[in-house]
């Protein structure tokens, strides 16, 4: 129960527990909504719940609504249960083939059928680990399992593809669960599971299989530094608002041992990085959400501080397209859990292309046909022997499947981030990029030594900055005061300040439902302007660049039309001499790389505390869950 408590951040509608007691008999309490609801249930029994050997889930729906019934764990003939995190994309198949076979369905679930699915196989044999791994064949799709029987009343097995499974190591205990903050207060040592690995647990032992060969693998014991107190909400209340506040030590820290009063150090991108950043002509920059707007605003300082063309991209969106990939491109994937599903198989596919030495090579959906591959797989204009695609994850989370499969990681070192709008991963990824961009443009002699002290001591400053940022919070609170009546929002920026839009819009509708939009400033006469008046308020971002000018234009336009201007603008700005606008003003060192990370901090508290009016669940808002690991 404990574990599933601090599972609760992920999102869920619904909880779950089955035990098989001491005579082996299986036991199991659901519920809908949160895991109060299951504790009440629970301590409602006659008889008491209890047993040495379990497996509990916390559900997001993804097939059939929130319900009991739809509930894990699964349960087959009352011999088998089932927790699965993951979609089983042929389950329609499966289930067909079980109802012939006289199978009853009790949920709408795809996860059912891997409980008929290992059932049938234990008719065959009655060891456990072997039915899993015969089913597992029949699996299409991602999952992580956790599976017990009570023919095999000492075992709990496990299998992973795609979906995250870590195994907790302890003395005379093991224990599996998604995520390490489940497993703290039981044990420190972990054995991350790899795409294909079967494990068979007891209490006295641990065994890993390739479910490929049937072959027994070894997989480290990693010992974590995290601790307990690291994922408590302490003197804040809720998780968001504390780690908005750890902003600066998250700076620090990822700054650590990677920077000097003067200078970026290359080699903390890794040993091999220096010479390959030296060969990289074009980075193309692949994320998700959040990640993706700190793509975007990178996008804007590879061309300022490296000069060399810049993409960014969707990853679900690079998945299903055919992709023309140039020679010499550094591919960058962000990802806070490092577990998001189309992040990690964008970069699946990038892997793939390099192992068909075709540069240029045109990618196909995976459910695509051979002979599909065969008339679309090449479009060369270099040789095969030429190909250079090299791969850097930037992810908060060291062991995750994206740090495996890269071939340069940089570590963020935000500490764990609970609530599920990303706000000092957000902080830290745009560190990461910075640096990253600096080091190419120091390794090909695009920026000069000045230039890279005057980046390195603007990234010094940051903390400090972050800091005066937080200050505002009092003020924001009265403004945001404003939007108890709100159903939408529009937010404006220009240069890196339209992903700071961006993220800023995404932020207040992910966790107060208002509709928010983000646009380029200079856009309002392409059609926004169209939804001003008196109504709508309007966030402006304006710091003290060359595009001022330009935005107070924009604004004046808002103005003409009677909405609600709220401008958060640098300390020597005059905008605020607008009587009719709502302004804070902000220290933001005017750093092209400062300056967005600043703002972002009062966009984060805006969103913040205008939730709170709105009376939503700030660190779980609906339908959203923290790691996205399907599609």
């Amino acid at each position: 129960m404990e574990g599933l408590r601090r599972l609760e951040y992920r999102g869920y509608d619904s909880s779950g527990m089955a035990l098989l007691d001491a005579d082996a008999n299986l036991h199991r309490v659901r519920a809908i909504g949160k895991i109060k609801q299951l504790e009440n249930k629970v301590d409602a029994l006659d008889e008491p719940f209890t047993g040495q050997i379990g497996i509990a889930h916390t559900r997001w729906a993804t097939h059939g609504i929130p319900s009991e019934n739809n509930a894990h764990p699964h349960i087959c003939n009352n011999k088998v249960a089932v927790v699965h995190n993951g979609i089983i994309e042929n389950y329609q198949t499966l289930k067909h083939k079980q109802l012939a076979a006289g199978y009853k369905f009790t949920s709408e679930t795809d996860t059912e059928v891997v409980a008929h699915e290992i059932f049938d196989n234990l008719t065959e044999s009655d060891d456990l680990l072997d039915a899993v791994m015969q089913s597992l064949k029949s699996f299409e799709g991602a999952y992580a399992l956790g599976v017990m029987a009570t023919d095999n009343p000492d075992t709990l097995v496990a299998a992973r593809k795609g979906s995250p499974l870590v195994i907790g190591v302890g003395i005379g205990e093991h224990f599996i669960a998604s995520d390490v903050s489940a497993l703290l207060p039981v044990t420190q040592n972990f054995i991350f599971l790899e795409d294909g690995d079967v494990a068979c647990l007891s209490r006295d032992r641990i065994e890993i299989f390739s479910v490929l060969t049937g072959e027994r693998v070894e997989r480290p014991i990693k010992h974590s530094n995290l601790n307990i107190t690291a994922v408590e909400l302490g003197k804040h209340r809720h998780y968001m608002h504390k780690e908005i506040f750890e902003q600066p030590q998250a700076v620090i820290d990822t700054l650590e041992g990677r920077i000097t009063q003067d200078q970026i150090l290359v080699s903390s991108f890794g040993p091999t990085a220096e010479a390959i950043f030296a060969s990289v002509n074009r980075i193309h920059i692949i994320a998700c959400g959040t990640s993706y707007h700190a793509g975007m605003v990178a996008k804007y300082w590879t061309e300022d501080i490296v000069g060399i063309p810049c993409q960014v991209e969707v990853a679900s969106e690079f998945r299903y397209r055919n992709p023309v990939i140039e020679n010499h491109t550094l591919f960058v994937t962000i990802s806070q859990s490092g577990e998001t599903a189309d992040t990690l198989a964008a970069l699946q596919q990038i892997n793939a292309m390099r192992q068909n030495k075709t540069a240029g090579l045109r990618s196909r959906r995976a459910s695509d046909t051979q002979s599909d591959h065969q008339d679309n797989s090449t479009l060369s204009s270099t040789s095969s022997d030429a190909l250079n695609l090299p791969t850097l994850s930037i992810c908060n989370v060291a062991e995750s499947s994206l740090t495996r499969e890269a071939d340069l990681v940089f570590l963020t070192h935000a500490g764990p981030e609970i609530g599920v709008a990303s706000t000092k991963a957000f902080t830290t990824q745009l560190v990461a990029l910075a640096l990253l961009l600096t080091s190419i443009g120091k390794v090909q002699n695009r920026l000069d030594d000045g230039r890279e002290a005057m980046i390195a001591g603007g990234l010094q400053k940051l903390p400090n900055l972050i800091t005066m940022a937080l200050g505002h919070e009092d003020e924001i609170r009265r403004i945001s005061e404003d939007f108890a009546d709100k159903q939408h929002a529009l937010f404006l920026g220009r240069g890196t300040m339209y992903p700071i839009a961006l993220e800023g819009a995404l932020k207040l509708k992910e966790i107060s439902y208002i509709h928010a939009e983000a646009y380029p400033a200079g856009e309002l006469k392409h059609g926004p302007l169209a939804l001003i008046d008196e109504t709508m308020p309007v966030i402006a971002i304006a710091p003290l660049d060359d595009l001022l000018e330009k935005l107070k234009s924009n604004l004046q336009e808002v103005k003409a039309r009677g909405g609600q201007m709220i401008v958060f603008e640098d300390e020597r700005s005059d905008i605020s001499s607008e009587n009719s606008f709502k302004v804070v003003k902000a220290t933001t060192n005017v750093g092209r790389i400062t300056a967005p990370i600043t703002y972002n901090i009062l966009l984060q508290l805006l969103s913040y505390h205008v939730a709170l009016i709105k009376g939503t669940d700030v660190d779980q808002p609906r339908n959203l869950a923290k790691s996205v690991t399907v599609e």
